[in-house]
């Protein structure tokens, strides 16, 4: 890449594209560019403090959902599957790691002999508990130097976005 114009990575390559053709309307290219650009710097600063924790994003999924339930912290894999929107086989993969260390059981569902339900442990919610709070204050620092207005216009505006790609 030649060297950078204005500040960012999506900069430079706004100015490659305008000056190999000049004709293109790059203001798709400069807002969805720096999402993806934040979106990955972003899982990174996440991952370190999961990581801190000894899980990854995909299983701090997994111990959230069950936490965000309410006692007693139960779902079936038909309902954690839904709302993490993964495959079958990336569910089970996550569900028997986090069981292997303890931060799950699963046990039968009394209102479905056919089911089973993923469950909290108390090491499990202990750890969810904490990588939460450390995870809510790992995104205060990285939105820390942005105006409070800022963070506000800007969620506003990424909320009318998600609500124009969510299926409905």
């Amino acid at each position: 890449m030649n060297g950078p114009t204005h500040g960012d990575a999506v900069d430079t390559i706004l100015a490659q594209w305008r000056r190999e053709r000049p004709d293109l309307d790059l203001a798709p290219m400069s807002m969805i560019g720096r999402l993806a650009r934040c979106a990955s710097l972003m899982r990174r600063e996440l991952d370190t403090v999961f990581s801190a924790f000894g899980i990854g994003r995909g299983e701090f999924d997994v111990l959230a959902t069950l936490r965000r339930a309410g006692a007693p912290y139960a779902l079936t894999p038909t309902a954690l599957f839904s709302s993490l929107m993964i495959t079958s086989g990336t569910m089970t993969h996550r569900l028997q790691g986090l069981e292997a260390r303890g931060w799950i059981e699963r046990q039968p569902d009394p209102k479905d002999a056919r089911s089973k339900l993923v469950t909290l442990t108390a090491d499990g919610l202990a750890l969810i508990d904490r990588a939460v709070e450390a995870h809510l204050e790992n995104e205060r620092r990285i939105l820390a130097p942005l105006a409070a207005a800022d963070v506000a216009a800007l969620d506003a505006r990424l909320a009318q976005l998600l609500a124009v790609l969510e299926p409905r």
